[in-house]
Parts: structure tokens; sequence; C-alpha cells
């Protein structure tokens, strides 16, 4: 299992997503979903600007930055490839470098704590 991050101009995430849905990776095979988990945040930082306009100063960071949205998914080792060119593929603004992609091993299994769902059981959200 991977975990692949991709940071992106906010302006093309709507593309790379609908990129990432369109491989075969994303598919139901045989009958049983290959339910990937695939989280966008958006986020600050330093991609190269389209132009002056998308780029403005963080006080908090104390540096230029743009608009990005972080994307990240876990999925099968086969199916990485596939899915880092479909990112490549969409991701791109005309500059040389329009994204920044990587993925890491993932070690072991990711279940759910029990006892932390339990916890939350009947949690309102609001504390008293």
């Amino acid at each position: 299992m991977k975990q692949i991050k991709a940071y992106i101009h906010s302006h093309r995430a709507a593309d790379v997503i609908e990129a990432i849905k369109s491989t075969k990776a994303w598919e139901i095979l045989d009958g049983d979903p290959h339910h990937y988990h695939l989280s966008a945040t958006p986020s600050q930082g330093t991609l190269p600007p389209i132009d002056d306009a998308e780029q403005h100063f963080s006080v908090n960071l104390g540096l230029a930055v743009v608009n990005e949205v972080r994307l990240e998914l876990h999925c099968d080792d086969d199916c990485v490839d596939e899915i880092v060119k479909a990112i490549r593929r969409s991701a791109r603004t005309g500059q040389r470098t329009a994204d920044l992609v990587e993925e890491t091993a993932l070690q072991g299994r990711s279940v759910p704590d029990q006892r932390a769902m339990d916890a939350c059981q009947g949690w309102s959200g609001v504390r008293s």
C-alpha cells in the first residue's frame, strides 16, 4: 500500500481529481470496490505562481505564497504509476514546475481504533 501526496495549483484541483477518478485504479474490479481514500486540503505553498496576481504575501508564514491544494491518496502499489501520471498530466499549467508529487510506502494496516469509535458514540460535538 502506498500514499501519494500531490501539491497542485488550486485552480487545477477539480481537473486533477477527475483525472484520478478516471483511472483504472479507481474503478470497481470484480465486484470488489477498491475504495481509496482521497483527501483534498487547501494550503498555501511555494509552487511557482502562474502570474503576479496568483502570488500573495503571507504575514503568518513570512513569505510569498500561492494558494494550493494538497491531495492525499492511498492505493495499491501497482496503481501508483497510473495515478501519478494522471496527476501530472492534469495538473499542468504550462509551467516547468506545476506540481509536486511524492509517494510513500505505508507499513502495516490502517484500522480504526474501536475504543475511539466507542468513545465518539453519542458525542454531540458540544462541550460543557
